[in-house]
């Protein structure tokens, strides 16, 4: 995470996404723009929630992990997403990890200043119920395809979501496959079905192993498969 020193493109994003009549002067002033980069977390399971979040450029990829150290994706997210609102309401411990898919522009909040000076805003809490609402459809959408959706869908949607950002045209990434074993625990499946359904897509010409990746040919093909990219 770098922090970022551009007031005028602060200014630019809260122009852009219409936070000037949601945050108050005092929470404004307090607002710090970060980058962070491929790949980099955002937060992580369990740690203390010290700043709200809001995604302003490029991708996001929100996980949740057992006990057992098995992770399930939760979605993908690009602008305008905010992180940390549910801690912050609920006061308590980040639930869930988010790592930067694409290079990440957020605002920074600390959620002591919004206890502080947010508590008595209309709009502000207008705007995180709005939010937190949105999370609660998405979160049921998420799990009823985990349960109802093939492996070749959610590996199809996996893939487009890691190797593309729609608000990026010039991004296309590859993925490691060095990370596969993560990848199965992330989708919901065993390490061995996910290299056959690999197999069966390098076969039938979607997509690409090669040097330790995997990078999509057929981007129209995968995207057929996903059926409208359901994890994001």
């Amino acid at each position: 995470m770098k922090e970022i020193q551009d007031s005028a493109q602060l200014q630019a994003y809260m122009n852009q996404y219409g936070f000037q009549n949601i945050f108050n002067e005092q929470l404004k002033s307090s607002m710090t723009l970060y980058d962070f980069e491929r790949g980099e977390l955002v937060c992580s399971q369990g740690d203390l929630a010290e700043s709200l979040y809001i995604l302003v450029k490029g991708k996001i990829k929100v996980f949740t992990t057992s006990p057992e150290g098995r992770s399930l994706i939760l979605n993908f997210t690009t602008p305008v997403e905010v992180i940390g609102d549910i801690e912050y309401v609920q006061n308590i411990k980040i639930m869930n990890t988010v790592e930067a898919v694409t290079p990440v522009q957020m605002i920074g909040v600390p959620c002591r200043l919004m206890r502080k000076y947010g508590q008595d805003s209309p709009a502000l809490l207008s705007f995180l119920l709005d939010v937190i609402t949105r999370k609660f459809h998405q979160k049921n959408n998420t799990l009823r395809f985990n349960l109802l959706y093939p492996v070749e869908v959610r590996l199809a949607s996996y893939l487009l979501s890691v190797t593309y950002d729609d608000s990026d045209p010039g991004y296309q990434g590859k993925l490691s496959t060095l990370v596969l074993t993560d990848v199965a625990n992330l989708i919901g499946t065993s390490y061995r079905h996910l290299n056959r359904t690999i197999r069966k897509m390098c076969q039938d010409g979607l997509i690409i192993r090669s040097k330790g990746f995997l990078i999509v040919k057929d981007r129209e093909g995968l995207s057929r498969i996903a059926d409208k990219n359901i994890y994001e």
